[in-house]
């Protein structure tokens, strides 16, 4: 995706992650990205998408992303969840979902990105851009069924 950016966030203060999502809704495009949270020893991986083109992927992505099985359902049960506490980093606000594993992004109230996990991330692109491809808007369709009507047929040449 896009850019490739790597993060180390000295949580809870740190401008870095200002500067990081500033990037991004600078730039308009999915950056992604690697978080080194304070106190932790596993890199959190991500993909920060505008809010504009996640809801573009979002509308013509033909279904929603794909559940995780009954197994790791056990897994995640197994684990405390994580508060959802909102996490201000300068003029933006983190939103945490305890359900489904992404952020959202507000810059004065408004959700200006979402923080995905990069396999959904990738999934919801690619869909969108499967289903996207094969799209005629009505007039753009009309257009075509004439064109083709206008052809001669393949035994008359």
């Amino acid at each position: 995706m896009g850019i490739q950016i790597d993060v180390v966030v000295g949580h809870p203060v740190d401008d870095e992650v200002e500067r990081v999502l500033g990037l991004a809704e600078a730039v308009g495009e999915p950056v992604s990205v690697t978080f080194m949270w304070e106190g932790r020893e596993e890199a959190e991986r991500a993909v920060l998408v505008p809010a504009a083109t996640l809801a573009l992927w979002e509308h013509w992505a033909p279904t929603a992303y794909p559940t995780r099985g009954a197994e790791d359902e056990n897994q995640a049960v197994a684990q405390e969840p994580e508060l959802a506490h909102p996490e201000e980093f300068g003029a933006f606000t983190l939103f945490r979902r305890r359900v489904g594993g992404r952020t959202a992004v507000a810059r004065e109230g408004v959700v200006v990105a979402e923080l995905l996990d990069p396999d959904e991330a990738h999934w919801l692109q690619e869909k969108a851009r499967n289903v996207r491809q094969g799209f005629m808007d009505p007039k753009q369709k009309a257009a075509f069924e004439e064109f083709l009507a206008r052809q001669a047929s393949l035994d008359e040449e």
